[in-house]
């Protein structure tokens, strides 16, 4: 532009400077403790006003009145041992208590990320938002009871938490691509009549998205194509038995083996997109980013406004991932109870867990889009469905595998489709570089059909489309699960042969 080359001759050492960043790989200057002016607060140590200050007033107005919920984390606290038989009262307020918990966190990853270079910052802020679900993955799993683990033994799928967790991996994703996304662009679209991105964001990101729903989708497929391929043969005692050369037990234990390598390649692949963003397009996303932010349209107030110190910024952060972990593992408690209420398995785990895990990077996006920094928002849209995607989703199969739980990557094939074609509906709108209330509109609206279906698709333990259920498993009671069709037909075999 003609301003910056007039620039230029007058402050020749600045403009080498800029050039040094734009050529500079972001890992060496991150090491060298490079800090953006912006991120500092002008004082140190620990301030207790300032820092309630700073909290209450968070990033945006949004944020400040999520913080009026604060009440509700208290209490949550004391419903859950003062009254532990009312199960669906501690989960109601757990989970509202979660949403300014979750924000708190966001709010300490946006100031440490300001603390720190451009890209760098963006994605240690994004990973900020993913602590809470990773969090509540590993509650999950470590919850999770295989039938006949209870210590009465157990029935039917009860302690079961592995279908709410495979949900919640896609749900995280549905829930970033189309709500927050399509609120973005409906927010952004109300403000400016079009908001235009960069391609290096959009294409990069949706590219890493089909990669990974492509890593996701292969344990299913297996499933799917070969469950078929169990026989039948009956046996000298009379019953219909499965042959020893290939039994469902033997094709679960594929599913988990292929679902475990799987998991490392893609965590594997999540690092090799953190080094692309840190070292090879280090010129290109500083550059977008850095026009972003000068082009926000309530920059001057974001300067002007309070900021954490370092210690208060390590505080805040340690006082958020607390409260979020214990209010996460009383949600979890709570999960049989709020099942057993009429809330399905699959709405609680594709819907009502990824909406409350996400809260804060959710605001975190909607209010950069309304300020008009459209590709910080998408960033923040895409960036965390791929780490959900590439990282936490694999990260809780490792974790399983190293508690000896059998969670895997196969998924009801009604949810793999969901994300593909979500992942397919969000490119298109991405293609063109440009984005209107109208494209958010119809992607919060194709979210709310989604909730739809997901609030009648039947629980596990009724009807899989991809699953073990309704196949004679070998492997003793606590795998023995018949489907009512299945148990007639083998009946009806018998008595023909009787």
């Amino acid at each position: 532009m003609p301003t910056s080359n007039s620039h230029a001759p007058a402050d020749g050492g600045h403009d080498s400077h800029n050039g040094s960043n734009e050529n500079t790989a972001l890992l060496p200057s991150f090491l060298r403790g490079e800090v953006e002016h912006e991120g500092e607060s002008g004082r140190h140590g620990f301030h207790p006003r300032h820092f309630i200050s700073v909290t209450y007033k968070s990033s945006n107005i949004v944020s400040q009145y999520v913080n009026l919920l604060w009440p509700f984390v208290p209490l949550a606290i004391i419903f859950r041992y003062a009254l532990p038989n009312h199960p669906l009262l501690i989960f109601g307020f757990a989970y509202i208590a979660m949403i300014p918990s979750a924000n708190l966190l966001g709010f300490a990853g946006q100031e440490f990320a300001k603390k720190m270079p451009k890209v760098a910052g963006t994605l240690i802020e994004t990973t900020f938002g993913s602590l809470v679900e990773i969090i509540l993955f590993v509650v999950l799993i470590v919850k999770h009871r295989e039938p006949g683990e209870g210590e009465d033994g157990g029935n039917g799928d009860e302690g079961n938490l592995i279908p709410i967790i495979q949900a919640a991996i896609l749900g995280s994703i549905l829930t970033n691509l189309l709500l927050c996304l399509g609120l973005c662009f409906f927010v952004g679209g109300l403000r400016k009549t079009t908001q235009k991105f960069h391609s290096a964001i959009s294409e990069t990101g949706n590219g890493l998205l089909l990669v990974a729903a492509f890593g996701l989708l292969i344990p299913s497929a297996f499933y799917s194509a070969l469950k078929g391929e169990t026989t039948l043969e009956k046996s000298s005692l009379g019953f219909v038995i499965f042959k020893d050369r290939f039994t469902p037990d033997t094709l679960q234990r594929d599913i988990l083996k292929i679902s475990q390598v799987t998991s490392v390649v893609l965590i594997i692949a999540f690092g090799c997109y953190l080094l692309y963003n840190a070292k090879s397009q280090h010129s290109v996303f500083h550059e977008v980013i850095e026009r972003d932010e000068h082009g926000d349209l309530d920059r001057e107030e974001d300067q002007a406004r309070m900021r954490y110190t370092g210690t208060e910024t390590t505080v805040a952060i340690l006082i958020s991932l607390t409260l979020a972990t214990l209010l996460l593992i009383y949600l979890v408690e709570q999960i049989e109870a709020v099942v057993h209420s009429g809330v399905p398995d699959q709405f609680l785990g594709l819907i009502l867990l990824p909406l409350v895990e996400k809260a804060a990077e959710h605001l975190t996006a909607i209010d950069e889009a309304y300020d008009g920094v459209i590709n910080v928002a998408l960033f923040h849209c895409l960036g965390p469905s791929i780490q959900t995607a590439l990282f936490n989703g694999p990260l809780v199969v490792i974790v399983g595998w190293i508690l000896g739980k059998p969670m895997d990557l196969n998924f009801e094939i009604f949810m793999i489709v969901l994300v593909v074609l979500g992942i397919l509906v969000v490119g298109n709108f991405l293609r063109d570089g440009e984005s209107n209330w109208l494209e958010g509109a119809l992607l919060v609206i194709v979210y709310v059909i989604i909730a739809i279906a997901s609030w009648y698709y039947p629980n596990p333990d009724v009807a899989t489309s991809n699953g073990l259920e309704g196949m004679v498993a070998s492997a003793g009671p606590k795998h023995a699960t018949i489907d009512k069709t299945l148990l007639k037909e083998l009946l009806r075999m018998a008595n023909s042969d009787a």
